[in-house]
Formats: structure tokens, sequence, C-alpha cells
């Protein structure tokens, strides 16, 4: 097989890999607002993946839903400031028995007697509007505070879905890459099984070459049905991660060799700086804290005094054709005096509460601090190491070929070629692997600074 042949077969093979690890699939999602009924027209690419796990995924699902919770616990807060209406209809029978006055009255058995029935017919509406209770507005603003944190998560768990589905979308990538790498092992393969044939037919090679051959296209073989599994694997991966059926059919807008690859490295200290003011969960942590303090407040209030008024009218009467029109109104005001010291206790519980999740927060902070730093090194480190892999590609696809030209002339067997295209083999993983590793750092670092929805 001349060169021009095996590079003709190979580019070949190299796009029906793609074909069937690409072109197979048919586009799901993109843009900001996707759902399970939305399908668009362009390919999938990792950003509409991150942005489609952080829209419809399971759990962010859920956490939205935990944070409307927290927003109608701020209706149920603003109830105690706003006016109770109600409105009743009673018909009332009671008979009295007079000893039970404690005293005799003129004219009645001192032993009692049994006075009524007396009916009354009582129809009236009421109301109740506090004026002033500080306890009270201190209590709406915590819950404020609190379903602001609750957006916050809502937003971090998103996040974090979003880093998920990034992340299978990789795998998915590198798994598609590993297919083709293996698929070209298998041209390698064919094309030193079909030399080592034509010179056993020549009379100028021997069996053991033709042996050797046929054992290195079987492993090849191998790894390719490998391949191909984890690639299909990926794939429900991907869309279990995106919050899709199972059956949908998914076309990435992209490969690994196509993803960003950069030469400059972010500043590390406007990174963390990013990362300070940009990520939800820090966000979640500051309003938790004001939530706390506002509680300890609200129950600090409770010490004042509370303003209320109250007022009823209705129809009262023994019948309905006798009933007079009644009332009644009033001005409340409540001072607490004295209740067993068990505010004293809330208030003790509460400060401890506040400082905890200042603890918690300040801890937080400055794990943001470090992942950043940590994402910047894996990052830099994963950009040196795609550096050295196509290096070390480069080297032994020139191997190989030098190789295979002194096995052609019939200067050497196979050996060399095969222990040559073994290396190129792994040569080709460590490439793959790498440039998976790069992403996966460019997403890591995404998560730390809170803007892996960003992502293009």
């Amino acid at each position: 097989m001349s060169v021009h042949e095996y590079r003709r077969r190979l580019a070949a093979a190299m796009l029906a890999i793609s074909a069937i690890a690409i072109s197979g699939w048919a586009p799901a999602a993109t843009a900001q607002n996707m759902d399970r009924d939305t399908v668009l027209s362009r390919p999938l690419s990792l950003g509409d993946a991150a942005r489609l796990a952080a829209h419809q995924s399971a759990t962010a699902e859920e956490a939205r839903f935990q944070a409307a919770q927290s927003a109608a616990q701020v209706t149920q807060a603003r109830s105690d400031l706003l006016p109770n209406v109600s409105a009743y209809a009673l018909e009332h029978g009671v008979t009295i028995n007079t000893a039970t006055f404690g005293f005799a009255l003129p004219g009645l058995d001192p032993g009692g007697e049994l006075l009524g029935p007396v009916k009354t017919i009582d129809v009236r509406g009421k109301l109740s509007q506090t004026i002033f209770d500080w306890a009270a507005l201190n209590r709406v603003r915590s819950a404020k505070s609190t379903a602001v944190a609750s957006n916050a998560t809502a937003s971090d768990v998103a996040e974090q879905a979003a880093v998920t589905a990034s992340l299978a979308y990789l795998r998915a990538q590198r798994a598609d890459a590993q297919l083709a790498a293996r698929a070209a092992d298998s041209v390698l393969a064919d094309s030193l099984l079909g030399i080592a044939n034509d010179q056993l037919s020549a009379g100028v090679g021997v069996a053991l070459d033709v042996t050797r051959a046929q054992a290195q296209l079987a492993l090849v073989r191998a790894q390719l049905i490998a391949a191909r599994n984890e690639r299909d694997r990926s794939r429900l991966d991907l869309l279990r991660s995106l919050g899709l059926p199972l059956d949908a059919r998914v076309d990435l807008a992209d490969t690994l060799s196509r993803l960003t690859l950069s030469d400059t490295m972010p500043n590390e200290q406007a990174a963390i700086t990013l990362a300070l003011t940009n990520r939800p969960d820090l966000r979640a942590a500051d309003q938790r804290l004001l939530a706390a303090r506002q509680t300890s407040g609200a129950i600090r209030a409770e010490r004042l005094p509370s303003l209320s008024a109250f007022g009823d009218e209705g129809w009262l009467g023994t019948n309905s054709g006798n009933k007079l029109n009644t009332y009644q109104w009033g001005v409340q005001v409540t001072v607490p005096v004295f209740d067993g010291l068990r505010r004293e206790g809330r208030i003790e519980e509460s400060e401890a509460r506040v400082s905890e999740i200042d603890v918690r927060r300040r801890d937080l902070r400055q794990q943001a601090a470090i992942e950043v730093r940590g994402a910047l090194l894996d990052l830099g480190s994963a950009r040196e190491a795609v550096d050295a892999a196509r290096e070390q590609l480069r080297l032994t696809e020139q191997e190989v070929a030098q190789a295979r030209d002194r096995f052609r002339a019939g200067v050497s067997g196979n050996a060399d070629v095969i222990t040559a295209s073994l290396t190129l083999n792994t040569s080709r993983t460590q490439l793959v692997d790498a440039l998976a590793s790069y992403q996966s750092a460019r997403v890591g670092l995404a998560r730390a600074v809170g803007s892996v929805t960003a992502l293009p």
C-alpha cells in the first residue's frame, strides 16, 4: 500500500467516524430559555449545554421551587401588618340556672330556677389592624432577606447543574475523539496487515509478520468496540444532565480540538475579585447573614409596645324581626412585661446562629479564593500538557512513518512498526486526555468565578 493510499484511507476513516459520532445525533437545544419541548435548529455548544442544564435540570427546578416557598413566606410574614377582616353569622340559644349566679334574686327560688331559653341571632363583620409593631416589621424584612438568599442558592444550584452538564458534554467530546483515534489506529493496523500480506505473497516476507499484524489489528478492533460503547454511554449521561428524555437526539456543535485553547492566563487577583462579587453561593451567604441579624432584631423588638385597632358591627336580636344594630371598637396597646426569660433565651440562640453563619460565610469566601487559585494552576498545567502531548504525537507519527518505510523496503520486519503503532495509540489517547483536561480546567475556573452559564 502506497503512502498516498494510506493517507486516503485514514482521511476516509476519520470522516466516517466523525459522521457516526456527531452527525448521527439531531439538534436538541440552544439559547438560554430552553425547555424539554423546545428543540432548536443549530447544534448544541458547550455553553448551550451549561445554560440548558441550569434552566431545566431536575436539581435546578427543585431549587427554584424552594425559592418560591421562601417568597411565599414573605407574604405570610407581611400578614401581621395587614388588615384582618372576617364575618360571621350566629344563632344561639341558652338556658340559665339562677342558683349559679352565686346570690339570691328577689322573686326567684334560692334553690335555683331555670330561665330561658334565650335565643339570639348575631350577624356582624369584624376588622382588626396593626398600627405599630416593630417586631412584625423586622420579621418581614428577615423573610425578604431569606427569600433573596433562596434565590441566590437556586442560582448556585443552577451553576452546579451547568458544571455537571459541561463536564458531561466534555466527556461526550472525549468519547468522540477517542473513537476517531481508534478508527485511525484501525486504518494503520489494516494497512500494515496489507503490507505484510503483499510481502509474503512476493516471497520477501515471513508469516510471523502477518501473524503479528493480525494480532495488532484484532487488538485495535477490540479498542474500537470499547470506544464506541463509551461514546454511547457518554451520550446517555449528557442527556441525563441536560434533563432531556433519554431517547432525544443531540448534535454536538464542537469537538475537543475546536474548543478554545488560549495561551494567556487570566489575572489571578482579578479572577478572585470577580468570584467574590459574582458567585451566587457567596451572595446567598451574605443574605443568610443579613436575615439572621434581622431575625435577632425582630426578637429584640418584641420588648417594645405594639399598637392595634379593632372593631365590629352587625345586627343582634332574638329573632329576625327583632334585631338592632350593635357595634364595638377600640384601640389596644400591648406592653410586654415578663415572659419567664423565654425571649432572652431566643435572643441568645439567634445571636449564636448569627455567629455561626458569619463564620461559615468567611470560610466560604476563603474557599472561593482557593478554588480560583487552584483552577488557575490546573488550567496552566493542562495547557502545558496539551503542548507536550502534541509534540509527542508528532514524534510518534514520524516514528511510525519511518518504521513503516523500513518494513515496506524489506530492511526490517514489522516488529518496529507494531511497537511504534502502539506508542502512537498511546500518544493519541494522551492528546485527547490532555485536551479534555484543559477544557475541564476551563469549566472549573468558570465555576470558581461563578460564570459557567456564560461559557460560549
